[in-house]
């Protein structure tokens, strides 16, 4: 039996130029999320969804896919397809795709911070030459909030800087290595001088890092948020970093994109990017190998992997 899936590429030859030949049994139709969708939306079984692209308007009609099966995404996080997901198709995330250019952005961010260059980032439109004492990440204790496989990629990259020390934090303990559970979450960001979140959004990780999360941090702490922007409290973050006594280096907001007149873009102390994570040419090679592994297991009718909704 031959199975269709619909792939996020213009044509046949850059679809295989990025992916290589379709497994046996398995033919694709081509679209790009700003163009006409393909005729065969009744018989699509298999969708790979555009990187960074919204859900809709394909999934708009998702109603029409009466022979979907599965969504295989290229970005670790899904929370904005869920809405869009009906009984009897899976969701695949990228897990493991973004792991890399994901923990270089989080340690860029708070080495940027600590070491002020953006401040003499600035200075350079200027040409002024202005010398200020700064941290370093060497000697500081470190937490990391959902310690997933990106949390260990930060952890691995940490390696080389001597920190202190490192914490862990996911949804339930585990050991080898200890892994706190959430419930500590307050104990822990008490004892750490930088905070690394990075944890999906889900109704329990909305607004995780609060106006109490963010008192429990000692002051001049640092927080390095590259996982999604209501997974803190902005309201309570603009005013914790407005008294002075934590610091944030964000590549998410809520709202996102973050309004140019929000008081985010020009507090002291905060360092922003533009949801830029997965952002980097890491990705490429990365995402043809899931892509080509999930093609072939949905082929041979197996259990697709990084299946994160059912």
């Amino acid at each position: 039996m031959t199975r269709l899936a619909w792939l996020p590429y213009e044509d046949e030859s850059r679809a295989l130029a990025a992916l290589g030949p379709l497994p046996a049994g398995l033919v694709a139709d081509y679209y790009r999320p700003d163009g006409e969708l393909p005729a065969t939306i009744a018989e699509v079984e298999f969708v790979v969804a555009d990187y960074m692209a919204p859900p809709l308007p394909m999934f708009g009609r998702v109603a029409e896919m009466t022979s979907l099966r599965a969504i295989q995404l290229q970005s670790a996080g899904y929370d904005n397809y869920l809405p869009y997901l009906r009984q009897g198709v899976v969701l695949c995330n990228a897990a493991g795709v973004h792991d890399a250019a994901t923990a270089e952005l989080a340690v860029s961010l708070a080495l940027v911070n600590l070491r002020k260059l953006d401040r003499f980032a600035r200075n350079m439109t200027t040409g002024t030459w202005a010398p200020e004492f700064a941290e370093s990440l060497a000697d500081r204790r470190v937490l990391i909030v959902g310690y997933g496989r990106i949390g260990e990629a930060i952890e691995r990259r940490l390696a080389g800087f001597e920190v202190a020390s490192v914490t862990r934090i996911a949804r339930h303990a585990r050991s080898e290595p200890w892994v706190y559970p959430v419930s500590e979450l307050r104990e822990r960001l008490a004892e750490a001088d930088v905070v690394f979140v990075m944890t999906p959004l889900t109704p329990a990780t909305e607004g995780m890092i609060g106006a109490a999360e963010l008192a429990a941090m000692p002051d001049g702490a640092l927080l390095v948020n590259v996982s999604r922007g209501p997974v803190v409290d902005t309201a309570a973050l603009v005013e914790a970093v407005r008294s002075g006594r934590i610091r944030a280096s964000l590549d998410v907001t809520d709202p996102e994109p973050l309004p140019s007149d929000h008081p985010l873009w020009t507090l002291p102390g905060v360092f922003i990017t533009p949801h830029r994570g997965g952002q980097a040419d890491a990705f490429y090679p990365r995402v043809g190998r899931l892509l080509r592994d999930q093609l072939a297991r949905f082929a041979a009718g197996e259990r697709l992997a990084n299946i994160v909704a059912e």
